[in-house]
């Protein structure tokens, strides 16, 4: 049997050292003047830190077999390209929202109205994002 916590965080520093050793390609810079690869160097360590922890704590917690579920794993990547090509052929509030919905499906339980709440969080965040940070979203 293997154990999901073990297995989370053995994936959770597999990303983490992916991405830090793609990040120390570029200039790191320093705290006064950032380079482009401190963001991610700084991202990837805290991730390899939580995945270090979770692979810790898998030692002493009972183990939780691991399942997969290919039904789930199918929604969730069809709902991410969905968003893609919505939000490319007509706008991304409706990739975000198409997105949400989808992806609920592989949940244990739907709930329209989480589904809801979530799309409009995210589509909060997108305005946010496109208005006080200048990003050229195509929202609407």
């Amino acid at each position: 049997m293997k154990n999901r916590n073990l297995v989370r965080g053995l994936f959770l520093m597999a990303i983490a050292l992916t991405f830090g050793l793609t990040a120390l390609r570029y200039p790191i810079g320093d705290l006064s003047r950032a380079g482009p690869g401190l963001f991610p160097a700084m991202i990837s360590g805290l991730l390899l830190l939580i995945g270090l922890s979770t692979v810790i704590r898998a030692r002493f917690v009972e183990p939780v077999p691991l399942q997969f579920s290919f039904r789930n794993i199918a929604l969730i990547l069809s709902s991410l390209c969905g968003f893609a090509l919505i939000s490319m052929y007509l706008n991304m509030i409706a990739g975000i929202v198409f997105m949400v919905f989808c992806s609920g499906f592989a949940g244990s339980s739907y709930s329209w109205v989480r589904n809801v709440k979530i799309s409009l969080g995210l589509i909060a965040m997108a305005l946010a994002l496109q208005k006080l940070l200048g990003l050229n979203l195509p929202l609407y």
